[in-house]
């Protein structure tokens, strides 16, 4: 028992590096992870080994896709294909169905593109959309942010999903194909309908953020070529996974369509794909749109930190042995996985804010449970990632920047934002279990 006490005096120091002495979560995390590995009887130079090999790992299989997917999504926003999505479904759906709308605008530019980045260029579109119907702000926003929500989650190839994902051995593409069959009715609950109970709450935001600038239609592209650009590596994803049911494992087909279908490649492929579509057939030059990428991937490096330190920590659990030692009292509670890691996970995230460092924590502790009890391991990854995603709040800068957008009191942003979150979480997790029954 002493050393799952330690684990959870670690998190309990992490949250206090982070919260009382406003430490970095980058410092905090390999400081955690110093600390804990000498209390759980590591030598010290160990230690150090440890955090090098779990950042290592970590980085090695994600940075790519992190910088290839906040590539794609720069380059879909500065090519207007945002605003063509947008404009284009809010004229199918029409007025009374907007909600649908911005649902499934969240969804398709949600999934290749991180939270805040997507946040940063929707909010504005949610805005103008409010201020052209005539609804309320909060009924329009809503449901898009549960979108973008649930998509950062729950969905490769976003990093959290992603990186919980390889650490699971998870089919990735069949990891996506279930967590859109449970995002579905998660947005659905705490998008949709929650926010149709929100009549109370009243935005007040800034005036500039209301000042926004459509550009003229002619300068965007197609709806198709922008919706295409946006969705092309899950499209991959998904279309690799599906065919590895059909062909042969070691035939040289399946060899090039599982090559295609990894979310590295996938998302390369995609950002020269948008190169072309949302930059050269544009008129912008080459030598403008790789200005955008690097300026793109400038904006990662804290967050690569981040997921490389909460790894480092991970490895050091497992190095640890604390793992088994989990698993051992694990198995002794009437839980199961799915719901432990979801628990763990929740447990986290209300601790220290970050959805994907709460989620790569608790694959780190629940690990070994996967190949003790034979759950599904992309059952895992979902149901982890949607304990992520449990009650946004103060530590949090979700939290905070629908907050500032909306122009609401602390207390209206956990009445809206934070129940949310909490719906889509355990939405999440009763989605999953009920999978479990079938799969």
């Amino acid at each position: 028992m002493t050393p799952i006490i330690i684990v959870a005096g670690s998190v309990l120091f992490l949250l206090i590096l982070v919260v009382v002495f406003k430490l970095s979560a980058f410092f905090a995390l390999i400081i955690t992870s110093l600390a804990v590995g000498v209390a759980l009887g590591m030598p010290a130079s160990d230690v150090v080994v440890s955090i090098e090999n779990g950042m290592g790992s970590t980085l090695g299989s994600l940075t790519m896709i992190l910088g290839f997917g906040v590539m794609l999504g720069k380059l879909i926003a500065d090519g207007g294909g945002v605003q063509r999505i947008s404009t284009r479904l809010i004229d199918a759906f029409g007025i009374k169905n907007v909600q649908w709308a911005v649902v499934v605008i969240g969804f398709a530019v949600g999934i290749p593109m991180f939270y805040n980045v997507g946040f940063v260029i929707l909010v504005p579109f949610v805005f103008a959309i409010a201020a052209q119907t005539g609804l309320p702000l909060m009924y329009v926003g809503l449901p898009m942010l549960a979108s973008l929500s649930v998509t950062h989650g729950y969905l490769p190839p976003h990093p959290g999903p992603t990186a919980i994902g390889i650490l699971y051995h998870a089919d990735m593409g069949l990891t996506l194909v279930y967590g859109i069959i449970v995002a579905i009715p998660a947005v659905i609950l705490g998008g949709v309908l929650f926010s149709r109970t929100l009549k109370g709450i009243h935005p007040n935001p800034p005036a500039e953020f209301m000042e926004v600038t459509v550009p003229p239609e002619s300068e965007t592209p197609g709806f198709f070529v922008s919706l295409f650009t946006g969705l092309f590596p899950v499209l991959l994803i998904a279309i690799a996974s599906v065919l590895s049911f059909f062909l042969p494992a070691d035939s040289s087909i399946m060899a090039v369509v599982s090559f295609v279908g990894n979310p590295v490649i996938a998302l390369l492929i995609a950002v020269f794909v948008a190169v072309f579509t949302m930059g050269i057939a544009r008129g912008r030059t080459m030598k403008a749109v790789m200005g955008s990428l690097e300026e793109s991937v400038r904006s990662i490096v804290m967050i690569l930190f981040i997921i490389g330190a909460a790894g480092s920590f991970k490895q050091v659990l497992v190095d640890s042995g604390v793992g088994d030692d989990i698993a051992e009292w694990a198995g002794t509670l009437p839980l199961s996985p799915l719901v432990l890691v979801w628990v763990i996970a929740a447990i986290i995230r209300v601790a220290l804010g970050s959805a994907t460092v709460a989620g790569l924590m608790a694959a780190g502790i629940v690990l070994p449970l996967i190949g003790t009890t034979g759950t599904s391991p992309e059952l895992m990854v979902l149901a982890t990632g949607a304990g992520s995603l449990m009650f946004s709040h103060v530590n949090d800068t979700g939290f905070w920047m629908f907050k500032e957008y909306f122009g609401l009191s602390i207390r209206d942003t956990i009445m809206s934002w934070s129940l949310m979150e909490t719906i889509v979480s355990v939405v999440g997790l009763l989605g999953v279990l009920l999978l479990d029954i079938y799969i």
